[in-house]
């Protein structure tokens, strides 16, 4: 007789990797064979794999449609198996995923909206670390200004577009028509982060994308002033680099600093 332990196992095997070695343990019934029978349990599974990444790419599926993102979705079903305990984390490689697979890289708006999603959904869940007031920025001597590191908060996030899929995902969000498809030359920097409680976006220009990346990297402020130096005018480079990381800590994109 088949231990539960290894008809657990085979059953999970037969869900997961299309292994029909557990058909040996099923009966058929009077009105349906075993493959048909446990064929009803792998539907329900892809299913409900498809629901997670509905639920996880809502303006996606809006902007696709129910078929066509049902499609979509199952695909990336059928090329991902799911290897995470907490279905939070299955689709996490859904933007990756029409990044490759045809033919939905051949329309980047689709990974892009994605990739908007995904850092929001990302940005909601993100530890609830304290962040820093702008009070705490008159209480450092100027002499230690040189040294200074940020440690950016976890919600933030950095991400680059080839197509103005921000302004498609704003339409959505309104529910307005969205703008037509337009590609860009050069990447479109956004800037995703949690700010009480509320996931929110917006565009950055190439010089913050710049010092954010370094800043977050640990670049020392003394540092990333000389960076921006050699972008623009050297002289107003502190300035701006002052502007930039007072803009941050307003919006709750700081955790701390620290001086090196």
């Amino acid at each position: 007789m088949t231990s539960l332990a290894t008809l657990q196992d085979k059953f999970q095997r037969g869900l997961l990797q299309a292994d029909d070695a557990v058909l040996s343990d099923i009966i058929d019934s009077p009105r349906e064979t075993r493959d048909a029978l446990f064929d009803v349990y792998r539907n329900a599974y892809e299913a409900r794999l498809v629901e997670i990444v509905q639920h996880e790419f809502e303006k996606l599926l809006v902007y696709l449609g129910d078929e066509a993102f049902d499609a979509m979705a199952r695909a990336y079903v059928g090329a991902t198996p799911s290897l995470y305990a907490n279905a939070r984390w299955y689709s996490r490689a859904f933007p990756d995923f029409l990044n490759i697979a045809a033919p939905w890289c051949d329309t980047p708006e689709l990974a892009d909206l994605a990739m908007i999603e995904r850092a929001l959904n990302d940005a909601f869940d993100a530890a609830d670390d304290p962040v820093l007031k702008l009070e705490s920025l008159a209480t450092i001597p100027a002499s230690e200004w040189d040294g200074l590191q940020f440690h950016p908060h976890p919600s933030v996030a950095r991400i680059d577009l080839r197509t103005n899929a921000a302004a498609i995902w704003i339409a959505l969000h309104d529910e307005s028509e969205p703008p037509a498809v337009e590609r860009s030359a050069t990447p479109a920097r956004l800037m995703v982060w949690r700010q009480d409680l509320i996931p929110k976006f917006r565009d950055i220009s190439d010089e913050e994308a710049m010092m954010w990346d370094e800043a977050a990297a640990g670049v020392p402020f003394g540092v990333l002033c000389e960076m921006l130096s050699f972008r623009d005018d050297p002289e107003s480079a502190p300035l701006r680099a002052a502007t930039l990381l007072q803009g941050w800590i307003a919006c709750d994109m700081v955790s701390r600093l620290q001086v090196t």
